[in-house]
């Protein structure tokens, strides 16, 4: 179902742009997909180092943000997605890259398997990166929202900050809580992806992809 989606994403492609790749499970397979293709692209922006290394190891361009200014399509995958194509974001510790590629995109094209997609955030714990002196700070103020943060411990994000990931919350209002979280001292960045959501959500199933569109 995965590897279903990230070959339907492979159609967003537009000819000689450069384009933005996430990180995960998921997207790995849009980029082994990719590399028959990159002759359709200019080049790829990545959120993660991982990334990065897969890209470079099938031949494909890796380019700077600065240099490469806005972008055609981001492709990416999400812990969680509903059908507003508002997302849960940073499993796999990338979030904060993930937020600024997307931002840098026209088009967000996010691609799951059906299991991802859900009525409401909130089961998949909450990633939130924190500057490190900052992690309990930040933890007794999510505690007074509701949540129950657990420090990630041994992870270190490709940006040198910690994560906290955020049991229980009940996320009935995603664009308000991504920006009430995104205020407090310390944080970087949360894994919300409600005020810039995707775009196009491609879910895998069993018998296909079903699209699905903000416009729509």
């Amino acid at each position: 179902m995965k590897q279903r989606a990230a070959e339907a994403a492979l159609e967003y492609l537009g000819d000689g742009a450069v384009i933005g790749v996430g990180t995960g499970s998921t997207v790995n397979f849009f980029i082994d997909g990719l590399a028959a293709r990159r002759q359709l692209i200019a080049g790829a922006v990545s959120s993660s180092e991982a990334s990065t290394r897969r890209l470079a190891a099938h031949g494909i361009p890796v380019l700077d943000l600065n240099e490469a200014g806005e972008l055609a399509v981001y492709v990416d995958g999400a812990d969680e997605a509903t059908r507003g194509l508002h997302l849960i974001k940073g499993g796999g510790g990338a979030l904060t890259r993930e937020k600024i590629v997307a931002a840098a995109s026209r088009r967000f094209v996010c691609i799951v398997d059906e299991k991802k997609l859900v009525e409401r955030l909130g089961a998949f714990p909450l990633p939130v990166e924190v500057i490190p002196m900052a992690r309990n700070l930040v933890a007794r103020q999510l505690a007074r929202l509701g949540g129950e943060p657990v420090w990630r411990e041994g992870v270190v994000t490709d940006n040198g900050n910690h994560i906290l990931d955020v049991r229980n919350l009940g996320i009935t209002d995603p664009v308000a809580l991504e920006g009430e979280i995104n205020q407090l001292a310390g944080v970087v960045t949360v894994g919300l992806f409600a005020r810039r959501p995707a775009d196009v959500l491609l879910v895998g199933t069993p018998s296909g992809v079903v699209t699905l569109t903000r416009d729509a």
